[in-house]
């Protein structure tokens, strides 16, 4: 006995799975036109700067004047900021990045940078549609040769219409490459958004420590400028000075005064850019009061090599993204040019009565194919990749200058540790010597030896010389965010999937 013929329907699923295939494996077989991407090769640069940099930085008996020596090699830390030991430090940048919106933004950009990724994944495979309908018509006898008569029948239909653009030349995937380089760039933009969050909050500690030390340095000068003014309105009601002397103290000490309000001023702007910054508004509580004396110098300043800093650059590997995303669209403009290949299916059943409707016998099917070739579009197409080529071109050379500003930056940094360890050690010795001369000046117009305007030269000299050691106090801690900050912040150093503020890395996210 013959086994029954199978179905047409079933003939065409069984060859459409065959044409199918063969038809996916020819797409993933063919080139893909356009460059392969290569990242940059590093520079090969053996230093930062152009002199060699010393093995440590000066040192001066003072908070902040801890010597600081320069590890060639050693890795940053995730977590850095943790180095200047000031657990209130630690939980402010904790806070701000995970209360801040420019955090919330930079993720909400990556999650919509993957999720188009992933949209653009679709194109490679076919689309598959379904579609029913039901019609009720009335025809008249007419049309038919039978005049006075009609017609009423229903009409029902259901179908599969499958379509699939084979990508012969490789131009969806060079649109998925595109996609996902884009979502390197958006990573990368958010380690940045890490990074300069976690550098800005640190400094604005550091600025606001400045400031208070400021504020008393200054609020001590003020006591002693009043106490000097009561010894001068002695020396002149005895006679000892003239009454212009008096005048010169007390405009001393109004100048003195004058400053105060500005520094108050910039202490409070200060609080509202932490409290901003930690994703606050200023008007609400903010455990923020910092102090120089309360944050340790890191000793041991981690360098790393050269060769290394465009993987460990956020900017930089951002940057490398966006070129690799040019030269993608350098090959989705070419394959734009070349002949474009697809088949279409469609599988269903029509029936007068929708119970029968996919019985046998109602079946309906179809398979085509096509190929379309640009013939003439007034040379847009080639202009197009042309315009790609260029876009690449661009890209590279703002690359190449991303690079260079990012060896500036170590450079920079590296010779302002240097350079400003010795300013602080010298505006220590310049701060001990105006006071040794002011406390001889004092003497010394006490006993009438000296005249007023002597007093009064020391005077200012000491108060110029405190304040300048105050700030140059802070610019050592300054500078050592600033060398963290250029040197990428260690944001490699994450383990696992999480957050920056609580020392884990986002999925993808490779290291150097």
């Amino acid at each position: 006995m013959t086994s029954p013929a199978p179905e047409p329907g079933a003939r065409l699923r069984r060859h459409g799975r065959r044409i199918a295939l063969g038809l996916a494996a020819a797409a993933l077989c063919g080139c893909a036109v356009g460059p392969d991407f290569k990242a940059p090769d590093a520079p090969k640069a053996e230093r930062y700067t152009a002199a060699p940099m010393p093995e440590r930085t000066a040192s001066a008996d003072i908070a902040g004047g801890d010597a600081q020596k320069f590890v060639n090699g050693a890795d940053i830390p995730a977590q850095w900021w943790a180095l200047f030991h000031s657990d209130r430090l630690d939980a402010l940048v904790a806070q701000a990045l995970k209360a801040n919106p420019t955090v919330e933004a930079a993720q909400a950009a990556l999650r919509q940078a993957h999720e188009s990724r992933l949209a653009e994944q679709g194109s490679l495979f076919p689309s598959l549609d379904g579609s029913a309908s039901g019609t009720r018509q009335k025809v008249n006898g007419a049309s038919f040769g039978q005049p006075g008569t009609s017609f009423m029948y229903s009409l029902f239909n259901t179908s599969v219409n499958v379509s699939y653009a084979l990508d012969v030349f490789g131009g969806v995937r060079r649109q998925v490459e595109a996609q996902a380089a884009l979502e390197e760039y958006q990573r990368f933009q958010l380690e940045a958004t890490y990074l300069s969050l976690s550098a800005n909050v640190v400094t604005a500690a550091i600025q606001q420590a400045s400031l208070r030390a400021q504020i008393a340095a200054t609020q001590d000068i003020i006591e002693a400028d009043r106490k000097e003014l009561e010894v001068v309105k002695h020396q002149f009601e005895l006679g000892g000075v003239s009454r212009a002397d008096v005048l010169a103290q007390q405009t001393q000490l109004a100048q003195e005064q004058a400053t105060l309000p500005p520094l108050r001023k910039q202490l409070d702007q200060n609080r509202n850019l932490l409290a901003v910054l930690a994703g606050q508004l200023p008007g609400d509580p903010l455990d923020a009061q910092f102090e120089l004396i309360e944050l340790r110098l890191p000793q041991e300043i981690p360098v790393s090599v050269p060769s290394h800093l465009v993987e460990q650059r956020p900017d930089v590997r951002a940057q490398t993204a966006l070129l690799h995303q040019a030269s993608a669209e350098v090959g989705v403009a070419t394959a734009n040019m070349l002949p474009k290949l697809s088949i279409t299916g469609q599988l269903g059943g029509t029936s007068g009565q929708i119970e029968h409707l996919l019985d046998a016998g109602n079946g309906i099917w179809s398979v085509g194919a096509g190929i379309s070739q640009p013939l003439f579009q007034g040379g847009a197409l080639l202009h197009q990749r042309r315009a790609a080529v260029a876009a690449y071109d661009e890209a590279a050379a703002q690359y190449r200058g991303t690079v260079l500003t990012a060896f500036q930056n170590v450079a920079d940094s590296l010779r302002a540790l240097d350079t400003d360890a010795d300013a602080l050690q010298s505006q220590l010795q310049a701060k001990q010597a105006a006071a040794a001369s002011l406390e001889l000046a004092g003497r010394q117009f006490e006993a009438g030896a000296v005249s007023y305007l002597s007093l009064l030269s020391a005077q200012r000299a000491y108060h110029q010389t405190r304040i300048a050691l105050v700030q140059a106090q802070a610019a050592r801690y300054a500078d050592t965010v600033a060398l963290f900050q250029s040197l990428g912040g260690g944001w490699w150093n994450r383990n696992g999937a999480g957050d920056a503020a609580g020392g884990t890395q986002m999925r993808g996210a490779a290291g150097p």
